[in-house]
């Protein structure tokens, strides 16, 4: 392991992002014998094929993996330092891969034009995808913050609380439940009912809204896995759909949308900046983390404006 270098390390990454060998040593400013070179020894090393060659392209093995998990580490270590010796020496840029769930997307831009004009010389890179998906990226190391609303539990991370997360169950205006006070879960059920995919934080705060009600999910119900799509099909009259409050501001805002006044809702959960623990954060990362832990409430839409009036409470 002592021959292990950095060039070998992101020989590898380039063709598990490329695919070809050739397309990899144009990336990197090599020569394909050279990156072919660079993969031998690294399997001589370790005495493990850690490519299967094949007619569409290289595919990581298991040694593979292990290793590219390695190098993700070691590049995310690497940019780390590199930010942190720019701060002792008075620079102030540096750079954020941020990843965010789609739910997020609703308020994430206005966060980060925000914070860019305190800092303009961070440059954030953005990703947006589904909860899984973000999770994947982040427990690779090709993510250095992710903003979602349900941590993962499969790996070790830091998850610092930023802001409410509202769930709320929403209709057509012109929808029969849309006038209605202290809607009971069950009613509910008497209607079609449009939900997010298995896996999602939003499906997994609804399977335990109504865990009382077996096979309730089961029922009348249409699965869609964009929040774009779902209100698209309230809007038409399609069904009720449980949905971040967030998501939804605008439309309910413009009276596209109504928010139904159910009891035990709506469902109070919470925005966190979710890192790894097992990688130091670079000052760029501490600045991001900081806004957000001031200011990033005030990004994120208000509830009372969305419920109908006198229907929130004290809950």
């Amino acid at each position: 392991m002592r021959t292990l270098t950095l060039r070998q390390l992101r020989s590898v990454q380039a063709i598990e992002r490329h695919g070809t060998i050739a397309a990899a040593a144009r990336t990197l400013g090599l020569t394909a014998p050279a990156i072919t070179l660079q993969i031998k020894q690294l399997e001589e090393e370790f005495g493990l094929m850690l490519f299967d060659r094949t007619s569409d392209g290289m595919h990581l093995r298991e040694a593979g993996h292990a290793v590219l998990r390695a190098a993700n580490a070691i590049e995310t270590v690497l940019r780390g330092l590199g930010d942190e010796i720019d701060s002792i020496k008075g620079l102030r840029h540096g750079s954020i891969r941020l990843g965010v769930v789609s739910t997020a997307k609703y308020f994430a831009p206005r966060l980060i034009a925000a914070f860019g004009k305190e800092h303009p010389d961070i440059d954030i890179k953005l990703t947006v995808g589904n909860r899984s998906e973000i999770i994947d990226i982040l427990r690779s190391y090709r993510l250095d913050l992710a903003l979602m609303g349900r941590p993962p539990r499969d790996f070790p991370v830091k998850a610092e609380a930023f802001g409410d997360h509202p769930l709320v169950m929403i209709s057509a205006p012109d929808h029969p439940l849309a006038q209605k006070r202290d809607i009971e879960k069950a009613e509910l059920l008497d209607h079609a009912l449009i939900i997010r995919e298995t896996g999602s934080g939003t499906r997994k705060a609804l399977e335990t809204f109504f865990s009382a009600l077996p096979d309730a999910l089961d029922r009348d119900t249409v699965e869609m896995d964009s929040n774009e799509t779902i209100k698209q099909a309230v809007m038409a009259g399609l069904g009720i759909a449980f949905i971040s409050a967030h998501t939804v501001a605008f439309e309910v805002e413009m009276g596209r949308l109504a928010v139904l006044d159910v009891v035990d809702m709506p469902i109070r959960k919470q925005w966190f900046a979710v890192s790894r623990t097992d990688r130091v954060p670079s000052p760029a990362e501490d600045a991001f983390k900081s806004f957000l832990s001031n200011r990033g409430a005030s990004f994120l839409p208000l509830l009372d404006r969305l419920y109908p009036a006198g229907a929130i409470g004290e809950a």
